[in-house]
């Protein structure tokens, strides 16, 4: 039980690293970079229905907050389903 939470909260915390680290980099590096290209590999298609949903206001993107959170909700869930079960 133990290593399944580890696992999970090991998982949660890259994801949440990448999407800071994916934003970030799209105010420094340009679009076609090599490193943001493979991190957008990775988030972009997390991102993608979120933005559908989520419109950016003020050309504001508020899509990588509402997936950390998310992420957050799911690491949550998934770690008391786990309790619950063991």
């Amino acid at each position: 039980m133990r290593i399944a939470l580890v696992i999970i909260q090991t998982l949660a915390q890259i994801l949440s690293v990448l999407v800071i680290i994916h934003s970030l980099l799209s105010f420094i590096l340009p679009f076609d970079h090599p490193v943001r290209l493979a991190i957008g590999k990775i988030i972009d298609p997390m991102l993608q229905p979120i933005r559908r949903i989520i419109r950016p206001v003020g050309g504001l993107d508020f899509s990588p907050m509402v997936l950390l959170l998310l992420i957050y909700v799911v690491e949550m869930l998934l770690q008391r389903l786990i309790v619950a079960i063991f």
